[in-house]
């Protein structure tokens, strides 16, 4: 469904992503690991068209980002979830959820407002729709955050960093979500340094740094060989297990 084809961005002196193929295919979660810095969260950004790309090409179901025209649409298919919730805050739950469906969709409200609920339901905050920004906890938000992307049926979520601003409990709600829509098949590409859940959920690991790719594993081959006979990843795991 995607095909990153040999992709170079650079920011100023900084070359980010060099050189950098990869596909992603209509199935599965990918979890994207590696050290900060290294062009994991710019990836899903070139991917959305939320950054711009100096060479190369990425196509999203037939779809290139350099065709400006295309942007709006790959961006349907492939919802961004940030590290910070930008939920509008005049907006109560139900209405952010329903606002884009009903405006880009032109969907009807009714049948936006039923599929909200639906989805409320399934993040477990069914009694938040008429609640405010700013009446959330941060867990609450991410999940609210999850919930309106799925409100505009996209063919992958793009999920990055998303629980790193959030205290353990938090982080852990959220979480058990991801894996919820992991085992209901919605299709992922997770940026996380949240390694046992990386482990449970995802199909494929790749690991980035300094902008190249340094593994493409399956899971079990990835945390059962190559975080041992791989010196640079068996580095990055040790760092992150302290």
């Amino acid at each position: 469904m995607i095909e990153v084809k040999n992709i170079t961005k650079s920011f100023g002196d900084l070359t980010v992503l060099k050189n950098f193929n990869i596909n992603f295919d209509e199935k599965g979660v990918t979890v994207i690991l590696g050290p900060s810095g290294t062009g994991k969260s710019t990836l899903l950004r070139c991917i959305n068209g939320l950054e711009t790309i100096d060479s190369g090409d990425i196509i999203v179901d037939g779809l290139s980002v350099l065709d400006k025209r295309n942007l709006r649409q790959i961006r349907l298919k492939c919802g961004m979830v940030f590290q910070s919730t930008i939920l509008f805050p005049h907006l109560t739950v139900l209405e952010n959820l329903i606002l884009s469906p009903v405006k880009l969709l032109k969907m009807k409200k009714s049948d936006a407002t039923e599929r909200a609920r639906a989805l409320l339901a399934k993040v477990g905050l069914t009694t938040k729709e008429k609640s405010m920004h700013n009446e959330l906890s941060g867990g609450e938000q991410q999940r609210i955050a999850i919930a309106r992307a799925l409100m505009m049926n996209p063919s992958a979520l793009l999920l990055d960093e998303i629980t790193s601003a959030l205290d353990p409990e938090m982080s852990a709600e959220v979480l058990r979500l991801l894996e919820k829509l992991a085992a209901d098949g919605v299709v992922m590409l997770i940026v996380t340094h949240e390694l046992s859940f990386a482990q449970r959920v995802s199909q494929r690991v790749i690991f980035l740094e300094s902008g190249s790719l340094v593994a493409d594993a399956q899971n079990n081959d990835f945390f059962n060989n190559l975080k041992y006979n791989n010196e640079r990843i068996a580095r990055f795991m040790q760092h992150i297990m302290q």
